[in-house]
């Protein structure tokens, strides 16, 4: 049976297992104390494989919340960046005690995300698209976006994309209107997601509304 012959601390403050005079893994102090490993301990392969998980495991929850202690992210966005250095079982188990800390809510992080990209005049396909890749999954996009993107109440103003579109022509494109480039402007919108109707309304207006300050 394989048999422990070295435990040496690392430079980070790891201990680092050598097994028949080979280097194996390294585990956290915490992962380490509770197996209650010594020199010359014999250990099946089976317990190795499974003291080398859990100590991923705890590498990867002390990770997760290193990346969210920097902004808040959706569950799926942070499982693809721990996956970039752990194993897929360790990553979720890490997203999983992140949810148990009440530190990962999809819905709220997408309500959030979701309107700090409206007030970058991004249109609803962009906003869908982004939460998208971050992870989010289509049903709760598609009910932060229903509920973002629905017009108001009172049926006075405009609708939030239409909003959006004329703030990003006046920021963007008043200059290619107002020299006649009315077809560059709508195919320019039309690739940020606007649907044709919000994109003819909101040309139209700025059109009208330049006009009038002519008088």
């Amino acid at each position: 049976m394989p048999q422990i012959t070295a435990i040496k601390e690392t430079k980070k403050g790891r201990l680092a297992l050598f097994v028949d005079d080979e280097f194996v893994f390294s585990l956290d102090e915490e992962t380490f104390a509770d197996a209650d490993l010594h020199v010359e301990d014999e250990v099946d392969a089976w317990r190795l494989e499974e003291l080398r998980r859990k100590s991923d495991t705890r590498k990867a929850v002390d990770r997760a919340l290193d990346i969210l202690a920097l902004r808040d992210h959706a569950a799926g966005e942070l499982y693809q960046k721990l996956c970039r250095k752990f194993d897929p079982h360790s990553a979720a188990a890490a997203v999983a005690r992140a949810e148990e800390l009440g530190l990962l809510n999809d819905e709220s992080y997408a309500r959030r995300r979701a309107a700090e990209l409206l007030r970058k005049r991004k249109s609803r396909r962009e906003i869908a698209a982004d939460l998208n890749a971050k992870g989010v999954d289509r049903d709760t996009a598609a009910a932060v976006l229903d509920e973002l993107f629905s017009a108001p109440e009172d049926g006075e103003g405009d609708s939030p994309e239409l909003a959006a579109a004329v703030a990003l022509i006046e920021k963007s494109y008043a200059r290619k209107l107002a020299e006649g480039k009315r077809p560059q402007v709508m195919a320019a919108l039309a690739r940020r997601g606007f649907p044709h109707g919000v994109i003819r309304e909101a040309v139209d207006r700025f059109a009208g509304e330049a006009d009038a300050d002519e008088y």
